[in-house]
């Protein structure tokens, strides 16, 4: 008896044992080594399955088909704009933390513009980018060894995608592919490719080109170590004379297909699907020209004008506090204070700024003023969003936002602001390695995305990633 219990005692060891190497096996086996983030500016979910039945096999049908869809994305701040959006797709976190606020915000020391990676001593870097980004996190995680590279239209999509840490980034410019001297030692491959590469005249599919090149010259995904490969196409929709919006969105749906299908078939006949994960989702906004259609169809809509409003607002607090210049300026739709001045006079900011959002909220068009210290401290869920989209290091003292149809006119710029309110879905699909083909139509928020690739590759988020992973 007691040499039976012997043997089944070894027995059930034996094929313990056996599970525990086969678990491990698989776990190694799910890991994936190449990450492919591919971001398409403007792409909208209702748009992309209206011409589901044209795709190609590859391209969007397959991620349909198979992958992991979500079909409502979201972004949790206010405003939205390509270069905001993509620094929260990389970092995981909002503008509140990332600093990356839009393309350009107004310098407070100069009251000078700022392009989001415009740097004195670099040219373009992302040195205004305040948190980590999942390139860095990879970078950390591999002391050194993974791969990261990214390719874009535009110079902020790539660097912003990027991050600190990678190998190289690459852009076109005026047909041609520009280079950022900060990311060192300089790849030789991308420095020679970028030399070599002919001038651009399909955008996207010169991205693509390149990004096909950059796996097989540099060997990403062959090894035990995880690379990232981040890869932005731009929305082609373009004025066309002849041309209908409907006619111009198909063609530009199918373009991306045929990108988005050659780069996917290119990665997996070379690295095989079980190596790689694939994935795709939008900046979260879309350009519209609503002015022609609000009036045709007798939408309701106005023009506050922001110029005007500053002017009477610097009259009032005149009339208050001693005639002098209280309102240094406006951006956007932001009203820029003279602090330095009222430190001087000893005037109570907190009360000035109550005083300045009373004012404008009496405006026609103002649907809502929010101060900067309302936004530092409150914790009301309606502020949120907007709070989310704010840095108080590049954001002004007072955010105007206007009722719907309506538009900000600033006449010292020039500029015309038109928000939208309105929510414009857009997918974000997990594709490759062993991801089950799912679809899920519950809301969800882009900075999920960075600690889902992190959870899936092993490696921390971001530092200031605090959300959870989407599965």
């Amino acid at each position: 008896m007691r040499n039976n219990n012997k043997l089944l005692y070894l027995t059930l060891l034996a094929i313990l044992g056996m599970n525990s190497d086969v678990l491990l096996a698989q776990s190694l086996r799910q890991s994936p080594r190449l990450v492919v983030n591919i971001t398409i500016d403007q792409l909208r979910t209702d748009h992309l399955e209206t011409y589901a039945p044209l795709y190609s096999a590859d391209g969007f049908k397959k991620l349909l088909n198979e992958g992991f869809v979500f079909s409502n994305g979201s972004y949790n701040y206010v405003p939205i704009d390509r270069a905001s959006s993509i620094a929260t797709l990389s970092t995981g976190t909002v503008p509140y933390y990332h600093g990356i606020v839009a393309q350009e915000w107004l310098d407070k020391s100069t009251l000078k513009r700022q392009h989001c990676v415009r740097d004195t001593q670099y040219g373009q870097s992302p040195i205004h980018l305040g948190t980590s980004t999942l390139g860095d996190e990879i970078k950390v995680s591999t002391q050194g060894g993974a791969k990261v590279f990214s390719f874009a239209p535009f110079c902020d999509a790539a660097i912003l995608s990027a991050g600190h840490a990678a190998d190289g980034v690459a852009w076109t410019e005026n047909g041609h592919w520009s280079l950022s001297t900060y990311y060192r030692p300089v790849s030789t491959w991308l420095s020679s490719a970028a030399r070599l590469f002919p001038a651009v005249e399909d955008t996207n599919s010169a991205i693509t080109d390149l990004a096909l090149q950059c796996v097989e010259q540099t060997g990403m995904g062959l090894d035990d170590k995880p690379d990232l490969l981040n890869v932005v196409y731009e929305d082609r929709r373009h004025n066309v004379q002849g041309k209908s919006e409907d006619d111009l969105l198909l063609e530009g749906y199918l373009s991306l297909d045929r990108n988005v299908g050659r780069l996917i078939k290119g990665i997996e006949q070379r690295l095989g699907r079980e190596r790689v994960l694939f994935v795709v989702t939008g900046s979260g906004y879309c350009d519209e020209t609503e002015d022609t259609e609000n009036e045709r169809y007798r939408i309701p809509a106005g023009t506050m004008n922001l110029t005007r409003s500053a002017n009477l607002l610097n009259m009032y607090l005149g009339a208050i506090y001693g005639t002098d210049r209280y309102v240094e300026t406006c951006y956007k739709n932001q009203v820029f204070l003279n602090r330095e001045l009222m430190d001087r006079r000893n005037i109570n900011v907190g009360e000035a700024l109550k005083r300045s959002q009373e004012f404008l909220l009496q405006m026609a068009g103002v649907r809502n003023v929010y101060t900067s210290d309302q936004l530092l401290t409150s914790d009301n869920y309606v502020l949120y969003k907007t709070r989310n989209g704010f840095c108080k290091e590049k954001c002004g003292d007072l955010m105007v936002d206007v009722a719907p149809g309506w538009k900000l006119v600033n006449e010292d710029t020039g500029s015309t602001l038109s928000p939208r309110a309105g929510y414009v879905p857009f997918p974000i699909i997990f594709y490759g390695a062993d991801v089950a083909h799912e679809q899920v139509t519950t809301p969800v928020t882009t900075d999920r995305i960075a600690p889902t690739i992190a959870k899936s590759i092993r490696i921390r988020a971001p530092n200031a990633c605090a959300a959870e992973p989407l599965f």
